[in-house]
């Protein structure tokens, strides 16, 4: 076996984190809805290759491609805290086609006072299953992560504490993603197609406007799931002198001046 791949460190992205565009690339990949369609057991496999190539084992004849692929499912799946298998309908791989029905439905029915309750009620419920599952793990759940703060740490991922300013930024951090993710579609697509209407065909085909608008949610959802994701880094920091005063004070008394910044998931 090539000592490259004995020695590869699964946990590096494959793109650059520090980089917008590294980003994108990054969870143009995560978010692959193509990830939902493999089965289970591939999925345990490929935790289960994650985890012996953590420890230094990689099976003979594995490439490093194959590694990448496996740290793929890995992503798209497991939860970064705490290594569990996430539901399906809380994946970021899901927003796609999740995102695309619920919208174009929305966009759709909105006559009557009825639908627009349902399908906002539909929304709202799909949002919540998405913030719970990606939520910061590292913490349990409470009457949100503002009450008691979210687990911080350092470059080495050793915890530090809590702190409530982490949560604010982070949980800040996550609703302009999500916002960022929406908007394209909701705005410019109602535009989109009440021009589209006004032309004959349009109007010979009505029947098919809800099912061209859930496509075109779609298209606006392949680029902007991902793009919005990258907006902010998933481990994001916080420098020490924006800590709470008690928190600052208990990380300077431990470690001096060699924790600059401190370490959080912010969640998706």
């Amino acid at each position: 076996m090539a000592a490259s791949v004995t020695t590869f460190n699964i946990d590096i992205p494959r793109w650059d984190q520090n980089t917008f565009m590294g980003r994108v690339k990054h969870f143009f990949n995560v978010t692959d809805p193509r990830t939902l369609l493999v089965s289970e057991h591939e999925l345990d496999s490929a935790k289960a290759l994650v985890e012996t190539c953590r420890a230094g084992i990689v099976p003979p004849g594995t490439n490093q491609e194959q590694l990448f692929y496996a740290k793929k499912l890995y992503d798209s799946a497991f939860h970064p805290d705490s290594g569990e298998k996430m539901n399906l309908i809380g994946r970021m791989s899901f927003q796609v086609p999740g995102g695309m029905a619920i919208t174009g439905c929305m966009l759709q029915f909105y006559r009557t006072v009825p639908a627009v309750v349902f399908w906002q009620w539909v929304n709202q419920s799909f949002n919540a299953i998405v913030n719970y599952t990606n939520r910061n793990a590292a913490s349990p759940i409470s009457l949100k992560e503002l009450i008691n703060g979210i687990t911080v740490t350092d470059e080495n991922d050793s915890p530090l504490g809590k702190s409530k300013r982490a949560a604010i930024k982070g949980i800040t951090q996550v609703v302009v993603s999500r916002v960022a993710m929406a908007a394209p579609g909701m705005i410019l697509l109602p535009i989109i197609m009440e021009r589209l209407e006004k032309y004959p065909f349009m109007k010979k085909i009505q029947v098919l406007h809800a099912p061209l608008q859930t496509i075109l949610v779609g298209g606006f959802l392949v680029f902007m799931v991902p793009v919005a994701c990258a907006l902010f880094p998933q481990r994001s920091s916080i420098a020490l002198s924006h800590l709470e005063p008690d928190l600052r004070q208990s990380i300077v008394a431990r470690h001096g001046d060699n924790v600059p910044y401190v370490y959080f998931n912010k969640g998706l």
